[in-house]
């Protein structure tokens, strides 16, 4: 007894096949072929289904929450976003200085960023001997109070070639040099997201507007 494909039971199904092919593919049925029987039942399943999906329509209550469950997973991500961003809270260069040491601060620069997850404390000052830049600063994880960011490497950059990289300390203190071009980059990572960079041009000017 000869067997058809599933390939032919597939057209036989989806009625593509010529008036000759569906006559003796019928009269095979009428065998009681069990293989065929079930071949061709398989694939009329298939086809209802198909034409089902066409037209299917998810209740408005199922619609209604998966777009209320879309629209929160793009409001956390937004809410991550917006709370990468990098916070001045402090600079002296915006603050008028104290009459009698004016002269003397003029080559240091203090700051303060927030950057989450940390707190920033950066320090600029010029050395007197030399053209090089002496930059501290301390790193605080103030969503662990308890947990300083220690063992955090630091980039400095004076954005014309030169790079040095150093390391906080147990107390999330780090300290370096760098030859004075007037820039400067502080960076450094964060855990699961891209680096906080600081960037400061013409590092030790005073900013327009600034009181002497």
């Amino acid at each position: 007894m000869k067997h058809f494909t599933s390939e032919e039971w597939i057209d036989f199904v989806n009625q593509v096949t010529s008036s000759n092919q569906q006559n003796s593919m019928r009269k095979h049925l009428e065998t009681g072929c069990k293989r065929c029987t079930g071949a061709v039942s398989l694939w009329q399943k298939v086809r209802n289904s198909a034409a089902t999906e066409a037209t299917y329509q998810p209740p408005t209550e199922m619609v209604r929450l998966a777009k209320a469950a879309f629209s929160t997973a793009g409001w956390a991500s937004r809410q991550k976003e917006s709370s990468s961003v990098i916070e001045l809270l402090f600079d002296s260069f915006l603050q008028p200085a104290l009459a009698g040491a004016r002269s003397a601060a003029i080559g240091i620069r203090q700051m303060l960023y927030r950057a989450d997850p940390y707190q920033v404390d950066v320090q600029i000052e010029l050395k007197p001997e030399g053209n090089r830049l002496v930059i501290t600063g301390q790193l605080l994880d103030v969503s662990r109070p308890d947990i300083v960011g220690g063992e955090v490497q630091v980039t400095l950059s004076n954005h014309r070639g030169a790079v040095i990289h150093t390391m906080t300390n147990q107390f999330g203190e780090f300290r370096g040099e760098i030859e004075n071009s007037g820039d400067l980059e502080v960076s450094f990572p964060r855990p699961d997201e891209k680096p906080i960079v600081i960037s400061l041009r013409n590092a030790l000017d005073r900013l327009p507007g600034a009181k002497p």
